[in-house]
């Protein structure tokens, strides 16, 4: 089941939330998610290659809210603010309604899924060696401080004739877990031989209410019927070495005393 199933869409309203945050009628609301759609595809046009790793979308009446989740913030406002600004006028152009146009830097660009697929897609792209590629992502994901990770690309890899899926992983990635944080992100390196699909998973912890725990089981309270009784060592007797009864003459002794 958790490799059939999007991780980030199973887990929505547990530890994920959706990243257009919105609600229209039947009638608006094929309207509005072509223009989210062309929101996205905007902004990935004009500066996808600063590292975006998401796009929020919030709407309250006529007032649009897109937040841009990047590694080079400086990249997508520019020299003096000019870029944001381009794109700004670019979607007021397009759409209608008041846009503003937010900015966050990701913190740890290393453990973010969306960024490792990037990366490695333009490795491939640059015709890096994928299974060199794919462990030092591996490593330099885990280095960061992830708890887990598993890296799947499927293609033409190495300019083979048939396509083949190989994986590389590290640490534990439980999809099947609810709680578990797990960062899910794709890309797709367009080489001269091929589209080769690019799939990664990152487990940052386990979450239980509002706090994240380091631990990956939660440990269960013991029980008394789980303690179990230690028997004690029996000590070694002197005759068993050879074969007869230490206790005999201890009991002998024992009567003739009472005698």
């Amino acid at each position: 089941m958790g490799n059939k199933i999007n991780p980030r869409g199973l887990r929505l309203g547990i530890n994920q939330v959706a990243s257009a945050r919105w609600y229209a009628n039947t009638k608006n609301y094929p309207k509005l998610l072509a223009e989210d759609d062309l929101i996205r595809s905007t902004v990935q046009k004009d500066v996808g290659h600063s590292g975006i790793s998401r796009i929020d979308i919030e709407r309250a009446a006529h007032n649009i809210n897109v937040t841009i989740h990047t590694a080079k913030p400086g990249v997508v406002i520019g020299r003096g603010g000019e870029s944001i600004k381009m794109l700004r006028q670019k979607l007021s152009d397009r759409i209608e309604g008041t846009i503003a146009v937010n900015v966050q830097e990701i913190s740890n660009p290393n453990t973010n899924s969306m960024l490792i697929a990037q990366r490695l897609a333009e490795q491939l792209e640059r015709r890096f060696a994928f299974r060199r590629a794919m462990k030092q992502a591996v490593q330099r994901t885990m280095e960061s401080g992830a708890k887990g990770v598993k890296i799947r690309c499927s293609g033409r890899l190495g300019g083979s004739e048939q396509a083949r899926p190989d994986w590389y992983s590290d640490g534990r990635v439980p999809l099947q877990t609810l709680r578990a944080d797990i960062d899910y992100g794709t890309a797709e390196a367009r080489t001269t031989y091929g589209i080769i699909g690019i799939k990664v998973w990152v487990f940052h912890g386990e979450v239980v209410g509002d706090k994240q725990r380091r631990a990956a089981v939660i440990p269960r309270p013991r029980l008394d019927e789980d303690k179990k009784r230690k028997r004690r060592p029996q000590a070694r007797r002197r005759g068993d070495r050879a074969g007869g009864d230490s206790r005999r003459p201890e009991r002998s002794r024992v009567a003739k005393r009472e005698s």
